[in-house]
């Protein structure tokens, strides 16, 4: 039934869905490397950043869709330039 209603409309939002996983998996191991080298714990970064331990967990397995404002505080928290979390 899915490949009866696959337009080139429907094929283009799908591959921009893939793209959106694909940063927050990138985003979320970046935060992990980072977090990791600098020898912080999910619940140190979390408390340096002022947000919720579980949601530090959720960014780094890439299940939360992260707005600007934690980027800029989980980038304030390690330490680093916020264009240091988007580099593969």
């Amino acid at each position: 039934m899915w490949q009866a209603l696959h337009t080139k409309n429907s094929f283009a939002f799908s591959m921009l869905g893939m793209t959106k996983k694909k940063i927050l998996i990138v985003f979320g191991e970046k935060v992990r490397e980072l977090r990791k080298d600098k020898g912080l714990s999910q619940e140190e970064l979390s408390f340096k950043a002022d947000l919720h331990r579980t949601y530090i967990g959720m960014i780094e397995r890439a299940e939360k869709n992260i707005t600007l404002a934690n980027i800029e505080k989980i980038a304030n928290a390690l330490n680093v330039n916020i264009k240091e979390l988007f580099n593969e």
